[in-house]
């Protein structure tokens, strides 16, 4: 007997939304190196909540995908998603927590 290893919707709209909250931040950090016009610090204000909404995105597709394939008579396999969910929540955290630091330390000048 073959099992289907096919991904469900959710799996792959939560790889989807996972690689864009990864890539979100280095994207705009590129962009502000390379473009003129764009400062990185007031970039970032912007981006960091945009990859914390992404990611959470992914996180809510990755766990319909993991109900479908709970109701699913199919084996399926969706690690990818979630882990990329997973990644695209921490690059978020991460970039909060640089925010936050760098405006502790402008407000202790």
């Amino acid at each position: 007997m073959s099992s289907s290893r096919k991904a469900t919707r959710g799996d792959r709209a939560a790889a989807f939304f996972g690689v864009l909250a990864v890539l979100a931040i280095p994207i705009d950090v590129a962009a502000a190196q390379y473009l003129n016009g764009i400062e990185l610090l007031r970039s970032l204000y912007f981006t960091v909540p945009i990859a914390a909404v992404l990611a959470l995105a992914a996180l809510t597709a990755a766990r319909r995908g993991r109900l479908a394939r709970a109701r699913s008579v199919y084996e399926g396999n969706g690690r990818w998603g979630a882990r990329l969910a997973w990644a695209g929540v921490y690059c978020a955290i991460t970039g909060g927590i640089a925010l936050a630091i760098y405006g502790g330390l402008r407000a202790a000048e």
